[in-house]
């Protein structure tokens, strides 16, 4: 039964938010917060980061004049109160569902939406495009960014400050701070202050008093004593010295605080403002209060309780696959240590901090910073496993190439989110650390195919002290294979046949080894001989394995959850550099789409792909010219069925 919103039900787009009395105001962010907590019951997604900035969101359109006022939301996962109030309302519960509204900000969703995120400390350097734009084309529209205290990690937020607070930009940047990390304490004072240093009148006191000290020699001694007066009470000395007029702390979930603040800041036309807010993560909903970090992201969840309807797992997940073999490898090896860039759960690195807590280093949304970081670790004698998301990894690359690959030193890169990611969409597909690790030289590129390899391939990395190395594997449960029990260390580029056979091989790279022991079975139907093998390494290639494959078969399939460039490309240049392609086989590479994939269910995406069993059986079928690939669709249908 859907909820009751009676205030919210009367705004149809953030223009009837204008002239509201701060009352009505708190009416209508309690109705946006129930309505919010009803739809991710429904679809699951991010809800404590929506609802700890559901006040903020309804003042900043109330205040502001949006969509020509542009408001910039940081990573975008907070983003769902914003959705409800611009125009998004009746598709708010195709959330994160096939077809449906993004889980982020998405500029092809709406004109409310003016740069799409998912990734964190984008907001600053977008806002200030937007802010130079603006400035060239004589407009007078207002920026503002809103960006976390957990994205402040991260070094580009503060190249971003550094530019803008040189130059004089104006600007207004909104610093949720829903951890109190940087914050003291709120209360009736900070509120006063804020309000107070916001004001005109304390602006045109300020201008007259340096005015009064400047002739007498006082000027840089009267604008430290106000610098460091605000920043003892306020904490905004930092901010002051990057070039930004620092207002703050206030509490945001107070709407008589926050509106006079924002319409304040509005009025100010000169220079860049930070607006420091404090919020509470799951504002509003108690299960989400007490627990922030099990309510950052959620399944479908039952209301009243709080309960999140997850599936039983049929295996373990990955992560905490990974997590436990690292343990094991670090009982046995003083050196080995573990970074995260903050996703200690999401990378299973939270289960090696707490049996060695001293050897494990969180350095918060700073990919970058965590590269060179275990570099040096490296450098100096150490066994660093830097464990970052695929799509995040791409944010260090240069780090990768400069720090690590250039000095050959040996960092091990445990990838996480290899591949399709389901819900969270393209801005967190692994899609292409194949082919942009794989292109660097001396890099050593594994893939476990299930749970098992993986337990394997971390034992591998730890025993590599050469050279970088990275192995990937992908979100979410594994197989269901039996897990040995100490991992193997695995020979260098050489890969393993499952299943011998003469007319058609089978090449994966990765966990589409099932699917092509799924299309063997269906080819072996119609009488077609499949060899199927696992590659295990894209670099080194196995060479011997792979010419042999081509020479023996008519077909050879190569298989990768990855974009095009990348494991199919290696093993092309190797067989046309070897001249195995003289011998006539026909050879086929099985990528992920050249496309950014939309968000959707795994299985769906994986059709849209297609690398599913049945496509594989029918793209070896098509170019053996043998065989019914209506035989093939009607034998997956009786597996589906």
């Amino acid at each position: 039964m859907p909820v009751e919103t009676p205030d919210l039900d009367q705004i149809s787009n953030p223009a009837d938010l204008n002239g509201l009395t701060p009352e009505k105001l708190g009416k209508i962010a309690d109705d946006v917060r129930s309505e919010v907590i009803d739809t991710v019951s429904v679809t699951g997604g991010h809800l404590g980061s929506a609802l700890g900035v559901v006040e903020l969101t309804v003042a900043l359109h109330a205040v502001f004049d949006t969509p020509d006022d542009k408001v910039i939301f940081d990573v975008g996962h907070q983003c769902y109160p914003h959705k409800i109030l611009t125009g998004r309302r009746d598709q708010i519960r195709t959330l994160r569902q096939g077809g449906g509204l993004s889980g982020f900000t998405k500029r092809a969703e709406s004109e409310y939406d003016p740069f799409g995120a998912a990734h964190a400390a984008t907001s600053i350097s977008a806002g200030l495009g937007f802010v130079k734009s603006r400035d060239m084309q004589g407009n007078d529209n207002h920026v503002v960014c809103v960006i976390g205290d957990g994205s402040m990690s991260a070094g580009m937020a503060y190249e971003a400050m550094n530019n803008a607070g040189s130059d004089g930009s104006r600007m207004i940047v909104i610093l949720n701070d829903n951890d109190m990390s940087i914050a003291p304490p709120v209360g009736a004072m900070s509120h006063h202050l804020s309000k107070l240093v916001s004001s005109r009148s304390y602006r045109g006191l300020r201008k007259f008093a340096k005015k009064m000290v400047e002739p007498i020699g006082l000027k840089i001694p009267a604008k430290k004593a106000e610098e460091y007066l605000r920043g003892f009470a306020m904490g905004g000395t930092l901010f002051e010295e990057l070039g930004f007029y620092y207002v703050g702390p206030i509490d945001g979930h107070d709407l008589n605080v926050l509106l006079p603040v924002l319409e304040n800041c509005k009025a100010m036309m000169n220079g860049p403002i930070l607006i420091h807010v404090v919020t509470q993560k799951g504002k509003g909903y108690e299960p989400a209060e007490s627990a922030a970090d099990k309510y950052h992201g959620v399944a479908k969840f039952d209301v009243v309780t709080g309960k999140q309807n997850k599936p039983k797992p049929n295996a373990p997940a990955y992560q905490n696959v990974f997590g436990a073999s690292l343990v094991k490898e670090a009982q046995k090896d003083d050196l080995i240590c573990a970074i995260t860039a903050a996703m200690p759960s999401g990378t299973g690195v939270n289960l090696f901090a707490d049996a060695f807590p001293e050897r494990t280093f969180d350095v918060g949304i700073a990919e970058q910073h965590a590269v060179t970081f275990a570099a040096g670790l490296a450098a100096d004698g150490m066994k660093p496993f830097c464990a970052i998301y695929s799509t995040f990894l791409q944010r260090g690359y240069d780090q990768v190439v400069h720090d690590v690959a250039i000095q050959n030193l040996p960092v091990r890169f445990a990838i996480d989110r290899a591949g399709l990611v389901g819900a969270d969409g393209p801005t967190h597909a692994g899609s292409f650390d194949i082919g942009y690790l794989g292109a660097l030289p001396g890099m050593i590129c594994m893939a476990a195919a299930d749970e098992a390899e993986l337990v394997h391939m971390v034992a591998t990395a730890a025993a590599i002290d050469d050279r970088p190395s990275a192995f990937r594997y992908p979100r979410g449960e594994g197989v269901g294979v039996e897990l040995p029990e100490v991992g193997q260390v695995l020979e260098i580029g050489k890969g393993r046949v499952l299943r011998e056979g003469t007319t058609i091989a089978l090449l994966s790279y990765g966990t589409r080894l099932a699917e092509a022991m799924k299309a063997a079975d269906m080819l072996a139907a119609q009488g077609l001989s499949v060899t199927v093998a696992d590659a295990r390494f894209a670099k080194p290639l196995d060479k011997e394995l792979t010419t042999r494959l081509a020479k023996d078969h008519e077909v050879l399939i190569t298989l990768e959850e990855g974009s095009v460039g990348g494991f199919g490309a290696f093993v092309l240049h190797h067989l046309a550099e070897a001249g195995a392609l003289d011998a006539g086989v026909k050879i086929r590479t099985m990528t992920l789409p050249d496309v950014f994939q939309d968000h959707d269910s795994p299985a769906a995406m994986y059709e849209a792909a297609g690398l599913t069993a049945r496509h594989i059986a029918a793209r070896a079928i098509k170019a053996l010219e043998r065989g019914d690939v209506n035989e093939i669709d009607r034998i997956a249908a009786l597996g589906a069925g």
